[in-house]
């Protein structure tokens, strides 16, 4: 249990009170070693003036006067400002632990799921910079929640399709609506198949997003990385009728993972496969400085508005529900790993029909 001493209200008043203390004793010392001094001064002047017996019964009388009433006063003054700083020390103690109260309040209220919870600053800066901070943490807490509530919703609907496509197929199968056909079971192996990626997918973001991954770094050139995923989707492109061109690539040296960098060109390129019809192209080009290498992939396909190239790497956002492609994570993963790997990502469009341009670029390295 926390005793009561603990309290801050109880240590500002205790400390208002030896505050007060610390004064009377420093004009108690101050008053024992200086006032006999000038008592004693001034009684020689009165002598000088009285020789007589009455005089000098007078100048002791007077002397005897000044330090019983100086006491007096000392001791009656110490009173005084001792329940004027008792007063004070209250006063000031509620003033200040209010507003403390208000942020206990309102963390509370957050711990217990109210991220929507707001302090008002107070007017003193410490505080109010302490009320400034647990808005911001507020305001984090309240963004989560709404991305957690949207992820859960869109994994619904993800999921919500191919289960309703299966359990349809299945029905049909039973019910003898469907006869038992190849082209039944390929229908429903590519639903089942899309659940499966979906729940790869998502298992591999939150590897990504917790930094849970196991990244093996290597000097690397991510010239031979592109040529290679370029290499293995040719044939994807081939059956679209969109043209794949690689342009000549400088050297692009990096640390990196060979693997993971492989993941990024795979899901940044097969999503400009996606969104772009057929007889268009896309073009893959490099470039390297003293800072960091880059490479870009350029596609003719149907563009991204402002709005959209703020979104684009969201989880689950798709440009087009209607175009081919999976559930639109391929991008999140994608910036997620190049930002484990010290990279950046970013993404430039025209306007919608101009096509869009994915940069990666990563620091680049002499080894």
């Amino acid at each position: 249990m926390t005793k009561r001493t603990d309290s801050l209200r109880v240590r500002m008043v205790l400390s208002h009170v030896a505050v007060v203390f610390v004064g009377v004793i420093t004009v108690l010392i101050a008053t024992s070693l200086l006032a006999p001094t000038f008592i004693n001064d001034h009684i020689r002047v009165m002598e000088e003036l009285t020789d007589s017996e009455a005089g000098a019964a007078a100048v002791e009388d007077f002397e005897n006067g000044v330090l019983t009433g100086f006491g007096q006063a000392l001791f009656i003054g110490t009173i005084m400002s001792t329940i004027v700083a008792l007063l004070v020390g209250f006063l000031a103690s509620n003033r200040l632990l209010r507003p403390i109260d208000g942020i206990r309040t309102a963390t509370r209220r957050l711990a217990s799921g109210a991220y929507n919870e707001r302090i008002d600053p107070p007017p003193e800066a410490e505080l109010a910079a302490l009320a400034q901070d647990v808005n911001a943490l507020a305001q984090t807490l309240e963004d989560t929640e709404q991305r957690r509530l949207r992820l859960i919703s869109e994994v619904a609907h993800e999921l919500r399709t191919p289960l309703a496509t299966i359990k349809g197929y299945m029905e049909g199968l039973v019910d003898g609506v469907f006869p038992a056909t190849d082209e039944v079971f390929i229908a429903t192996g590519k639903e089942a198949a899309r659940l499966e990626r979906l729940a790869t997918d998502l298992s591999e973001l939150s590897r990504v997003e917790e930094r849970a991954l196991d990244l093996r770094f290597e000097a690397l050139d991510l010239g031979e990385v592109v040529r290679g995923v370029a290499d293995r989707l040719q044939p994807q492109f081939v059956d679209k009728g969109v043209a794949l061109a690689v342009a000549e690539l400088p050297p692009l040296r990096a640390l990196a993972d060979r693997d993971r960098m492989a993941q990024v060109f795979t899901n940044v390129v097969g999503n400009a496969l996606s969104y772009t019809p057929q007889g268009g192209s896309v073009h893959i080009s490099g470039d390297a400085t003293s800072d960091g290498v880059s490479v870009s992939v350029a596609d003719t396909g149907r563009g991204l508005d402002r709005q959209q190239l703020e979104t684009v790497f969201d989880r689950f956002y798709r440009a087009d529900r209607s175009a081919p492609g999976g559930a639109g994570i391929g991008l999140t993963i994608a910036k997620s790993l190049v930002q484990t790997q010290r990279g950046t990502i970013a993404v430039s469009s025209g306007g919608p029909g101009n096509g869009a341009t994915f940069t990666i670029t990563l620091p680049a390295t002499t080894a």
